[in-house]
C-alpha cells in the first residue's frame, strides 16, 4: 500500500512539474480527432483577424471566432506553389527532397509510394482518415489520396483551373483534358462522379463540406478517432461563388466566395459542437499559398508584398489557426516562425505515431509553441525553393534573396550579390540593405551550405520519378 501511494505521489509530482514548465499533459491513450481545413490561395490579408474581413468587403465571423478560441500564427510559412505546399504538409519534408517542387501539366508528378504521409502514420494508429477536396499530389495509379493513406476521398485530383477548360477559347474535347470530380476508397481505382466545369465549380465546396460532415458523424458514432482533411477549393481561380452566395456581399465574386468559405468552415465547426466532441478535437485552419495574382481573381497579402510563385513574404506567409480547448491557449497570437513541414512531427506525440527515422525530416516539433502559453518556436529559419532553385533563405527577422522575382508573370533574375531585407524595418521587401548588414551573409550562407550537405547525403527524388522508387543507398 505504501509503495503504490509512493508511486502515485511521484506521478502527481511529475505532472505538477510538467505543468509548471508550461508543457501541456494529456493521457498517452488519448487520441484526439483532427479536423484540418485547408483553403486554396487565401492571402494573408483576407480574413478579419488578419486585417481583412470588412475592409475587403467580406466579413469572416466564423473563422475570426475560431481564432479567438484558439491560437493564431502571424508567421506561418508555406511553399510558393500548390503542389510543394501540400507535399510538405503530408511528408514533413521540403519538396526539393520529394520531387514535388512545382506545379506541372501533362507529365508524371506527385509523391512516390516511398514517401510516408501523415494520413498513413495516423491510419497505422487506428485513425479513420478521410479527405474531401483538392489533392494536387498525383493523378495516376498509385498516387491518388487513397493510395497515400486516406480511407476515402471525394474531390479533384489536380487544380481548380481545370474547371475552366471546357469553356475556354477553341476547346477541343477530342484532345483536351476532361476534368472530373472523383471518389475512391482505400486502394480502389477512383470513380468518375461528374465533369468538373464552371457550373460544378460553383457548387463543389458545398458538397465537400457535406461529405466531411458525414465522415465526422460516422466516425464519432463508431467511436473511432478521425483525421478529416478538408482542402476546400476556394478562393482559387476561377473564384466564383455558389449560387446561394452570389451577390451576397455586393462586392463581387471574390468577396462572395470568401463569405461562402467562412460559412462552410462554420458548418464544420457547428458539427463538431453538435457531436459533443469539441474538447477532444483539434481544429486547424490554414491556407496553402499566398494570394492569386491573376487580375480577375487577385487577392491580397495585406501587410506583406507579393503573390504565390515568388519568394516574397506575401507568397510564404499564410493564415494559420489552431484550436484545442484546454490544450491550446485561447486567444494567443504569436509571431514565432513555423513552417508547414512542422505539422507532421508536431502531431506525432498526439497521434501516437513515430516520426520516420529512415529519411530526412525537415519539420520540427512545435508542441511547446502550440500547447503552452509562453512556448517558443524550435525553428529559426528555412530555405525557400521555387521550383528546383533556391530563391531565398529566411532567418529570424531577415530574408536573403538569391533570385529576384516580383511577379509570377515576370522573369526571374539571378542576383550577383544577394539582397538582404529586414522584415521588421521593411516588411514589403522594398529596400535592399546589404551595405549596412553584410554580417548576415556568412550567417545565412552557413545555413544554406548545411542544408545543401543534406541534399548530398540523401539525394533528392527527381520530378517525374516513377514508382517503385528505391533510395540510392538501399538500391546498392
Amino acid at each position: 500500500m505504501k509503495r503504490s501511494t509512493g508511486v502515485i505521489l511521484i506521478a502527481v509530482a511529475a505532472v505538477v512539474m510538467l505543468w509548471g514548465s508550461n508543457t501541456v499533459v494529456w493521457a498517452a491513450s488519448e487520441k484526439p480527432n483532427i479536423l484540418m481545413i485547408m483553403v486554396d490561395n487565401l492571402g494573408y490579408g483576407e480574413l478579419g483577424v488578419y486585417g481583412g474581413g470588412e475592409l475587403r468587403g467580406a466579413p469572416t465571423p466564423r473563422i475570426d471566432k475560431l481564432a479567438a478560441e484558439g491560437m493564431r500564427l502571424t508567421n506561418f510559412n508555406v511553399e510558393p506553389q500548390c503542389t510543394p505546399s501540400r507535399s510538405a504538409l503530408m511528408t514533413g519534408r521540403h519538396p526539393i527532397r520529394s520531387g514535388t517542387t512545382k506545379v506541372v501539366w501533362g507529365m508524371l508528378y506527385g509523391m512516390t509510394q516511398w514517401e510516408k504521409t501523415m494520413p498513413e502514420l495516423l491510419s497505422e494508429q487506428g485513425y479513420a482518415t478521410g479527405m474531401f477536396g483538392k489533392w494536387h499530389l498525383g493523378d495516376t495509379k498509385g498516387r491518388f489520396p487513397t493510395d497515400q493513406g486516406f480511407d476515402e476521398w471525394y474531390g479533384i485530383a489536380n487544380t481548380t483551373d481545370e474547371a475552366q477548360y471546357s469553356s475556354q477559347f477553341q476547346y477541343d474535347a477530342k484532345v483536351g483534358l476532361k476534368p472530373f470530380i472523383q471518389e475512391a476508397g482505400r486502394g480502389e481505382a477512383p470513380k468518375t462522379v461528374e465533369p468538373y466545369d464552371l457550373t460544378v465549380r460553383r457548387k463543389i465546396d458545398t458538397e465537400l463540406t457535406r461529405r466531411a460532415i458525414g465522415f465526422m458523424q460516422r466516425q464519432t458514432k463508431a467511436g473511432k478517432p478521425f483525421f478529416a482533411f478538408v482542402p476546400l477549393t476556394q478562393v482559387h481561380l476561377p473564384t466564383i461563388p455558389h449560387p446561394d452566395f452570389a451577390g451576397k456581399t455586393g462586392n463581387g465574386d471574390f468577396a462572395d466566395s470568401v463569405v461562402e468559405m467562412d460559412h462552410h468552415v462554420g458548418e464544420m465547426l457547428d458539427t463538431v459542437k453538435k457531436l459533443g466532441i469539441s474538447d477532444n478535437t483539434i481544429v486547424m485552419f490554414a491556407s496553402d499559398n499566398g494570394p492569386e495574382e491573376v487580375a480577375a481573381y487577385h487577392g491580397t497579402s495585406g501587410y506583406w508584398r507579393g503573390h504565390y510563385f515568388t519568394a516574397l513574404e506575401g507568397s510564404l506567409r499564410a493564415p494559420f489557426i489552431i484550436r484545442w480547448p484546454s490544450k491550446v491557449p485561447a486567444g494567443k497570437v504569436t509571431n514565432e516562425i513555423v513552417h508547414i513541414t512542422d505539422l507532421l512531427p508536431t502531431f506525432a506525440r498526439i497521434g501516437g505515431y513515430d516520426v520516420p527515422s529512415d529519411r530526412i525530416i525537415d519539420g520540427v516539433n512545435q508542441s511547446d509553441l502550440f500547447f503552452s502559453k509562453n512556448g517558443r518556436s524550435k525553428r529559426e529559419g528555412f530555405p525557400v525553393y521555387n521550383g528546383d532553385d533556391l530563391y531565398a533563405y529566411k532567418w529570424r527577422d531577415w530574408k536573403v534573396h538569391f533570385v529576384e522575382l516580383n511577379s509570377m508573370f515576370g522573369a526571374s533574375k539571378k542576383l550577383n550579390i544577394p539582397h538582404i531585407y529586414n522584415l521588421i524595418k521593411d516588411p514589403k521587401e522594398d529596400f535592399n540593405i546589404a551595405p549596412e548588414s553584410t554580417w548576415i551573409l556568412p550567417v545565412v550562407m552557413s545555413r544554406v551550405m548545411d542544408f545543401q550537405k543534406t541534399l548530398a547525403k540523401e539525394p533528392p527524388i527527381r520530378l517525374g520519378t516513377p514508382d517503385p522508387y528505391v533510395p540510392p543507398k538501399e538500391a546498392e
